[in-house]
């Protein structure tokens, strides 16, 4: 079943990564990466990507289906307007784009080589399985969404 196969939840993921960042930034050779503005770079970036997350959750929330990792089975509906045009996965979207501001704000280089790691995970033991449960659920018209929009953008 399609929940087996989840491993780690992806608010847990996430936090990993980010202690991936922090052992990086404290343990590794300090490559900086200081530009102007970087500050509000990463201020915007973490603004965005809680703004895209709140939003994926809220049009979950407006089609009363469920946005449990670990239960996908219980999908009600496919979303797929509003912020769901764009990414098909934009809470996990949102989660990368925090990461990206985490790693600018510690400014250590090797950090963002955590973000392919997470990008890889994600897309094996997450979005795949799901989209797999998605599949069987909703046959044709998930495909055809599929079609027309990106995994993650």
């Amino acid at each position: 079943m399609t929940t087996l196969q989840l491993k780690i939840p992806p608010a847990v993921v996430f936090v990993i990564c980010v202690v991936f960042m922090w052992l990086i930034k404290g343990f590794l050779p300090d490559y900086s990466m200081h530009v102007t503005g970087q500050k509000w770079v990463v201020y915007g970036c973490f603004t965005i990507g809680v703004i895209v997350g709140l939003v994926g959750v809220a049009q979950f929330a407006q089609k009363s289906t469920t946005v449990n990792p670990h239960r996908p089975e219980n999908t009600s509906s496919l979303v797929m307007g509003g912020i769901y045009a764009i990414s098909r996965n934009p809470m996990y979207l949102a989660l990368l784009i925090c990461l990206l501001a985490i790693a600018l704000y510690w400014g250590n280089i090797f950090s963002l080589l955590i973000i392919p790691v997470f990008i890889l995970y994600m897309n094996e033991y997450q979005i795949k399985p799901e989209e797999e449960m998605m599949e069987q659920k909703f046959g044709q018209k998930y495909l055809d969404y599929k079609k027309e929009v990106r995994r993650w953008l």
